[in-house]
């Protein structure tokens, strides 16, 4: 392993270990806090803790508001509030519960991204993206919201696996909201060629999937699951576990679930 490896490794471990030491001093200084359970999710590099839910005033679906769940072009699953990518005839899903300000999320997509690239491209898997708004309940403020807005608007212009990844690769801390400002959400978008047109642009700005995002956190929120990320596949839990899930042994647990099955027919994915 190369020296610059070994310090990405690092610097996601400590990342992970400072969020784990800000969770447990805020869960004292917030009595009001309501943990359902605590998620522990092992990284190759050590033990990390997912973000846990909290109380979220956000997260009411939109019958609470009379207001329309606008979903994004192309959501599938139950109420349409899953962002699909890949092969619609893969024979494994990976579904993958993520916040966008969520650093543990970070951490999982810095180390896995291109893993999951791999099988989506080689039609080994369909990657099924819920989004989640925690810390916007955890810690307040509305970035997790509003990138998860933006990311929905991105899949409308049939982007958005190119611009998830550029919101993980330019996430701010935690605690500074930079994803509540929409003009960066839309400076990011500038990253991702084709992306930013005046359709995206407002639909950035009037918060277009506002009400679809937070009827999909109350969906997590009733789940079962109760930490970012939750990582399934073929609906089984796999991430936060002993042992440790790694690209290579995920490589090898879609491998072994896909034997003797077909890929599926494979798209080009927009950049």
């Amino acid at each position: 392993m190369s020296e610059r490896n070994r310090d990405g490794k690092r610097s996601a471990r400590e990342a992970l270990q400072e969020q784990r030491a800000r969770e447990q001093a805020r869960a004292r200084h917030k009595r009001t806090l309501v943990v359902a359970g605590a998620v522990v999710g092992v990284l190759a590099v050590g033990a990390v803790i997912g973000v846990v839910v909290a109380d979220n005033n956000d997260s009411t679906d939109s019958s609470a508001t009379g207001t329309p769940a606008a979903a994004p072009t192309g959501a599938a699953g139950k109420d349409d509030l899953v962002i699909p990518v890949g092969a619609a005839d893969a024979p494994s899903t990976l579904t993958i519960y993520e916040d966008f300000r969520c650093p543990a999320c970070d951490a999982f997509e810095k180390q896995f991204t291109p893993t999951i690239h791999t099988l989506e491209d080689s039609g080994q898997i369909r990657t099924e993206y819920h989004l989640v708004t925690l810390i916007d309940g955890n810690l307040g403020g509305s970035g997790s919201l509003n990138a998860g807005n933006a990311a929905a608007c991105a899949q409308d212009a049939g982007k958005f696996r190119a611009y998830h990844d550029v919101l993980y690769s330019n996430q701010p801390d935690e605690q500074n909201d930079e994803f509540s400002d929409k003009k960066t959400l839309l400076t990011l978008a500038g990253k991702v060629p084709g992306l930013k047109t005046a359709a995206f642009t407002a639909c950035v700005n009037n918060g277009t999937h506002d009400s679809w995002v937070k009827k999909s956190n109350a969906a997590f929120g009733n789940s079962g699951f109760n930490a970012t990320p939750t990582i399934l596949l073929n609906g089984k839990s796999i991430f936060g576990q002993n042992p440790a899930l790694t690209p290579d042994s995920l490589q090898q647990m879609v491998s072994a679930a896909n034997k003797g099955k077909q890929p599926g027919k494979v798209t080009a994915t927009p950049s």
